[in-house]
């Protein structure tokens, strides 16, 4: 998406990536969520849409840095004449790549200056170091991340994309999501409360969402201290604030027992037809046609290879 945008909308800060992308480490104790480059890749579009990651440490981007014994000046020379270069080259296969090359040179040069400004956090005052929590003060935390959100947004970067692993909870679910939820629930309420105190939320639309969402009924052995639940990619919710949007909108409604059946304005649609749905508390009986859906979800769950081995009953209430 974060390319797709950048592609329609083009950037307004010449000096940084129009896509940035920020990656923090999990507070769950299970951290099995490999993150790859190509989940902010360009696709079909041109390299220079794709995301830019920026790292924790003394290096955020690689290589930005000049190499010892080299100036400003130096640097000025070698990207002019390698520029005439690509020049030639370009003239020659008309390949759209050597476009991008040149301009990521360029791109990198702005951001010697830009990128550190942007990572010096020295001049922040406690106060907002205290609103986003005392993680904030750590590079490489969510914290850290939503901070570093917000400082961007303030310079016009038009897409940020922050990942936070940690939430595959197959086991240990009582545990694991609370440590998650303790280290992303402050960043992200500040990160919203500081946009909207700069007045930057009524054109910034922050989105949180996941991949999928998760089952109703255990996975593994239930007991009341721990149990999993495995993927539900049939329904899950997503929320946005900012952005222009009407606060308080909820859009559609699932089963009372998460069965993936959407409801919108009191029709339902199937979940071989869903597209987007919220859950929202449901004000009536499950139907017969409803419950089809659900047994059917279980069945294919259990075809498909997940066990569930632990007593649905307890957490949805029906027998699945």
């Amino acid at each position: 998406m974060g390319a797709w945008l950048s592609y329609g909308l083009g950037s307004e800060n010449q000096n940084l990536p129009a896509f940035v992308v920020l990656l923090s480490q999990a507070h769950a104790i299970n951290t099995d969520q490999p993150l790859f480059s190509r989940l902010w890749a360009s696709g079909f579009l041109p390299s220079s849409y794709q995301g830019v990651r920026f790292r924790t440490g003394s290096a955020p981007v690689l290589f930005l840095e000049d190499p010892p014994g080299i100036s400003k000046v130096t640097r000025r020379q070698m990207l002019d004449a390698v520029e005439k270069l690509d020049g030639i080259s370009h003239q020659t296969y008309g390949d759209p790549e050597i476009e991008t090359r040149i301009g990521q040179y360029e791109m990198a040069y702005r951001m010697q200056t830009s990128v550190p400004d942007l990572m010096d956090l020295s001049k922040e005052p406690d106060s907002v170091f205290e609103l986003y929590g005392p993680e904030s003060r750590k590079p490489g935390t969510y914290a850290a991340n939503c901070l570093l959100a917000r400082r961007l947004a303030e310079r016009n970067v038009r897409f940020i994309q922050l990942y936070h692993r940690g939430w595959d909870q197959h086991k240990d679910l009582p545990r694991d999501l609370a440590l998650q939820c303790r280290g992303t629930d402050q960043p992200t309420a500040a990160l919203i409360t500081d946009l909207k105190q700069r007045g930057l939320l009524d054109d910034t639309l922050v989105v949180w969402g996941g991949e999928f969402g998760r089952t109703v009924f255990s996975q593994g052995k239930l007991t009341d201290a721990n149990y999993g639940r495995d993927h539900h990619p049939r329904n899950f919710c997503m929320w946005v604030a900012g952005g222009g949007m009407k606060r308080g909108a909820v859009i559609g409604e699932d089963s009372v027992v998460g069965a993936g059946a959407l409801i919108v304005e009191g029709t339902v649609v199937p979940p071989k037809s869903l597209i987007l749905g919220s859950p929202a508390k449901v004000k009536r009986p499950v139907t017969d046609e409803e419950m089809a859906w659900i047994k059917e979800s279980a069945e294919n769950y259990v075809k498909y290879g997940r066990q569930y081995m632990g007593d649905s009953t307890k957490k949805t209430g029906f027998e699945l």
